[in-house]
């Protein structure tokens, strides 16, 4: 039953009853209509705001279970990083400085891990960044571990070629020097005997009568074999193969042969003064990778330690050249 209202009316002293209009009516009811709706949108804002529903909840486990499995494979990625590069620089530092091998460089190796703060990473990126990242280091880790791989390889042919490597290297002296006092000039810079400066010699001078046999100082293939107008006279030139090469000048007499085999102490020519030279004496050389090097260094097969350094103080003696 309806509810219906009344008023007293003071002007005809009668209670009368209330009528509401229709337009009043109609507001009233739009605008509980709107507070309703309204209250019902908080209610849900504050209620998805502070409570997850159980799909939420289990997919929050989950991102959560995510983070910690990749912290945990982030830590095991630094461990293997750090092995990696131990065993990068044991293979430069160790392996192929014995070999005489060049180092690989770390462009190769694709060395491009930059240090990043993994905390604000991984709060910072979504599931798929995260596998995405993970994806790219181990991408990465597994390049430079396929190339660490064939540098083993590379070491390993080395070690099985290691007599053949000692062999290639000079290691005697190339004339016959048991009393060691044939050394009349060394290695740097030295009067020259005829311009009377001061210009690098880059080789060692044996001074030895014509005709005394020249040996080569390692095994390997004869380059050049004869005259020069380069002032170093009847020459040899021997490429030894792992960078090395040797150079023998002011021959009497060449026996070497362009293209021919030598094995070391095998006789390759005769000490003359052809060429630039103010008398009969071998000028010896040794090349490594390009570059001419202290021959002294080399004579460690037939020298004890006390020779050695007495060979040392006798090229560093004599400040004049003989070439």
């Amino acid at each position: 039953m309806k509810k219906i209202k009344y008023f007293f009316n003071t002007h005809t002293l009668r209670f009368e009853k209330i009528e509401v209009p229709l337009k009043v009516r109609l507001l009233q009811t739009i605008g509980f209509v709107i507070a309703s709706l309204a209250v019902g949108v908080l209610f849900v804002a504050i209620l998805f705001k502070f409570i997850d529903s159980p799909k939420e909840r289990l997919l929050r486990q989950q991102n959560t279970a995510y983070k910690e499995s990749y912290a945990v494979l982030q830590e095991r990625m630094k461990q293997l990083e750090l092995q990696m590069v131990e065993l990068e620089q044991r293979d430069n530092d160790v392996y192929r400085s014995i070999f005489e091998a060049t180092p690989i460089p770390d462009s190769a190796r694709v060395k491009e891990m930059l240090a990043k703060n993994e905390i604000r990473l991984i709060q910072s990126l979504s599931n798929t960044a995260l596998i995405e990242n993970m994806r790219n280091q181990l991408n990465n880790l597994s390049l430079r571990m396929s190339f660490q791989g064939q540098s083993f390889t590379e070491i390993t042919a080395m070690v099985k070629n290691k007599e053949k490597l000692l062999r290639a290297i000079p290691a005697i002296q190339p004339v016959s020097n048991k009393n060691l006092k044939r050394v009349a000039s060394g290695f740097g810079y030295r009067i020259d005997p005829l311009y009377k400066d001061s210009r690098l010699h880059a080789g060692l001078d044996f001074s030895a009568p014509t005709g005394t046999p020249i040996y080569a100082t390692a095994d390997g293939e004869v380059q050049i074999a004869g005259f020069n107008t380069d002032g170093y006279g009847n020459k040899v030139v021997i490429n030894h193969g792992y960078g090395f090469q040797t150079l023998y000048a002011h021959m009497v007499r060449v026996i070497a042969r362009v293209g021919q085999s030598i094995k070391r102490g095998e006789v390759i020519g005769y000490v003359g003064s052809t060429g630039k030279s103010t008398g009969p004496h071998l000028h010896y050389e040794v090349i490594k990778r390009g570059t001419k090097v202290d021959p002294v260094y080399y004579f460690y097969n037939d020298l004890t330690p006390a020779q050695f350094d007495r060979l040392l103080k006798e090229a560093a003696a004599n400040k004049q050249s003989l070439d």
